[in-house]
């Protein structure tokens, strides 16, 4: 009688071990074991690019590096350049890289004019007032202290706008600074009118007016770069300055001369019209040197005494009344 099959024999399991037949049992791994360095593999670096099988390895980013602040060429922090339009600007007000975006230039330009014709209407007030009101005319011919007083005052605060970067683009000093200083300069330029006829000075005002436009224009649509010309003006005031002088040593001597005071009037003209188409292009930027979008009230202060320079050259051709 045959014996009945064993437990394995009937559900087909192979006994334990290794029996003849089946697949190896052996790892799957070389024969002479791990390198000889062991351990886990090297980790991939952060900045390594990520590699999934069947698609494309994306690029590696870089680190993205913190925003340093702008810094002008003497290493005090200032505002981006992006933002203000002027990658540096020194003490004197020149810079050779300002106005990157055309928004800010128009901004600039219509900020100073409007500083500009705000000043103008104040020195017009004062011109009309001390004219026709007969009272305040014989009080500031009465009353000479008063405009050496007011000159006094024009020189101190013109120093302060022209020499003190930091007073004139703090606001609100600049302009308070800037009042007083147009104040000053239209009390003066008053006092001096008031000793001519209105009529006078009436043509005066638009003679110097449409000069003023003509050169303004020229000197905006011109290609002659007058920023080149620093050293010429200062020559020209060199010789308007010394022959100043010389004028006053003949009106002392001999006397009045009208030739002598229609050729210095003439030169002063000229030298007055090349600052004004100087201080143009400088305003409107695109040339050699151009003002800084921070010095709007410097900008504003030299039109200024351009425009009432040459008004008052204009009306010491006439002569005055007394």
């Amino acid at each position: 009688m045959a014996e009945p099959p064993t437990y394995q024999q009937a559900t087909n399991v192979p006994p334990q071990g290794y029996q003849p037949g089946y697949p190896s049992q052996q790892p799957p791994y070389p024969a002479q074991g791990y390198p000889s360095q062991g351990g886990y593999p090297a980790q991939p670096s952060p900045n390594t690019p990520l590699v999934i099988p069947g698609a494309a390895a994306y690029p590696s980013q870089p680190p993205q590096q913190p925003q340093q602040p702008y810094l002008d060429p003497q290493g005090n922090p200032t505002q981006n350049a992006a933002e203000t339009g002027s990658a540096w600007q020194d003490d004197s007000g020149f810079t050779g890289n300002s106005f990157s975006d055309k928004a800010i230039r128009r901004a600039f330009i219509r900020k100073v004019y409007l500083i500009l014709m705000t000043q103008l209407l104040v020195t017009c007030a004062f011109i009309a007032f001390f004219l026709f009101y007969h009272p305040a005319n014989r009080w500031v011919k009465m009353n000479s202290w008063f405009y050496y007083l007011s000159y006094a005052t024009f020189i101190v605060t013109y120093i302060t706008l022209v020499c003190c970067p930091s007073v004139r683009r703090k606001s609100p000093g600049n302009y308070i600074c800037l009042a007083v200083f147009t104040l000053a300069f239209s009390y003066m330029t008053a006092t001096i009118s008031s000793y001519y006829d209105s009529e006078i000075v009436l043509i005066a005002i638009g003679i110097t007016a449409a000069v003023c436009l003509s050169i303004t224009l020229f000197a905006i649509q011109t290609k002659v770069d007058f920023t080149l010309c620093s050293g010429l003006l200062f020559a020209g005031s060199m010789v308007l300055f010394f022959f100043g002088f010389a004028c006053i040593i003949v009106y002392a001597t001999i006397g009045p001369n009208y030739i002598l005071r229609c050729v210095y009037g003439a030169l002063a003209a000229l030298l007055f019209s090349l600052f004004l188409a100087y201080d143009t292009q400088m305003l409107i930027g695109g040339r050699k040197h151009e003002l800084s979008p921070e010095d709007y009230i410097f900008g504003a202060l030299q039109l200024y005494l351009d425009i009432v320079y040459i008004f008052l050259i204009i009306l010491s051709f006439f002569g005055g009344k007394d």
